[in-house]
């Protein structure tokens, strides 16, 4: 009888050498790609992902939501996105784009790390070496601080604004939203993060499970629930209340108060910095400026060219690089500083005037002309 390590392993060799390995010779792209090994285990992971979304975090949004929906409908083109995200573009990104790149560190060298690089954790502290769970650990923190930067940095610039804002434009936040993202801002992200990475030395197999640990607690953190990990846990680690109000809609009489709760796993970068939000009631989720509000309108590929669109008017244009809070302008989709409207105004476009049967006739479309 296997052992928990020895099935997984055995599931692994087995993909790699019945599909993965025949499908990079079938392609021509087994010179151009890693380890077929690590492939395999990366769609295993992804595999594993999906499983825990779908049978315990998806429960959760039944018996304990924090909103209640009279439909899910908006959560559909997220849960379709995430399936083609973790099974298809992120192992192809990761074995055909990053393990190329990491050749330029110089490829493995056991005297600093498997990437080359010669800033390696285990390079600068070898005894680490001895250590492999604390250097984990030590990564995760390194990786950890990085998103949080990253996140802010995603709000703060107009331009990567226009895309991040798709993620945001949900107005169900469920455990399928983590994944909704413009693909453009998914390369942005994942190079920054790969990058840290490889610096950083670690293994492609260790970045998978570094990706696989903050993708579920940030699946987790984009659950429809109340769930809370208590007063102390909370000031460290990011739950499903303290994320939520990363999410919410702007307050009128409070502007800045959305501007919180920006940790992917660990709340304590928020509480240094100075942007941790504790206390508050849920609140509904969305965007009030009615242009990002019509990603609800779209299936999955209007979705993109909507925030494909605002990126495109916005990175061009000077005050796109000008860090600050914005709208964009219904015509022209130029970037309007928040300062300069009427949040008022604002408020009384309500999320939601979007029908079930619309969202369905608009995705049924996009579908078609796909196929």
């Amino acid at each position: 009888m296997y052992s928990l390590p020895q099935l997984w392993s055995h599931l692994v060799d087995w993909l790699s050498s019945h599909a993965v390995a025949p499908a990079l010779d079938l392609l021509h792209l087994g010179k151009l790609s890693g380890d077929p090994r690590d492939i395999a285990a990366s769609l295993l992971i992804a595999a594993l992902q999906i499983g825990i979304i779908g049978f315990l975090f998806r429960p959760l949004e039944t018996f304990f939501p924090a909103e209640k929906w009279s439909d899910r409908k908006l959560t559909l083109v997220d849960r379709n996105y995430t399936v083609m995200m973790l099974m298809g573009i992120f192992p192809l990104f990761t074995y055909l784009i990053l393990m190329p790149f990491s050749h330029l560190f110089g490829g493995a060298d056991p005297a600093t790390s498997s990437t080359g690089s010669p800033l390696a954790l285990t390079a600068l502290v070898p005894w680490f070496n001895g250590h492999p769970w604390l250097l984990f650990g030590a990564y995760y923190v390194l990786y950890d601080f990085t998103y949080y930067w990253m996140h802010r940095t995603q709000h703060a610039l107009p331009w990567w604004w226009a895309l991040h804002s798709m993620h945001h434009s949900t107005r169900q936040m469920s455990c399928w939203t983590n994944d909704r993202g413009n693909l453009i801002d998914g390369f942005i992200q994942s190079m920054i993060l790969a990058v840290v990475g490889l610096v950083m030395g670690v293994d492609p197999d260790e970045f998978a499970w570094l990706m696989l640990l903050g993708e579920l607690v940030q699946n987790l953190s984009h659950t429809n629930t109340r769930l809370g990990f208590g007063r102390w846990f909370e000031r460290v680690f990011v739950d499903p209340k303290f994320h939520r109000l990363h999410h919410m809609l702007v307050d009128p009489e409070r502007p800045k108060l959305h501007n919180c709760n920006f940790g992917q796993v660990l709340s304590i970068w928020d509480v240094l910095f100075g942007t941790a939000l504790y206390g508050e009631p849920p609140r509904p989720t969305g965007v009030g400026d009615p242009v990002v509000d019509a990603d609800n309108n779209h299936g999955l590929i209007g979705l993109h060219w909507a925030s494909t669109k605002r990126f495109l008017c916005t990175v061009f244009r000077p005050e796109g690089w000008k860090p600050g809070e914005v709208a964009f302008d219904p015509e022209t989709l130029r970037p309007v500083p928040v300062a300069q409207l009427d949040l008022h105004a604002l408020a009384h476009h309500q999320p939601g005037n979007t029908t079930a049967a619309q969202v369905d006739a608009t995705v049924a479309a996009e579908e078609s002309a796909v196929a």
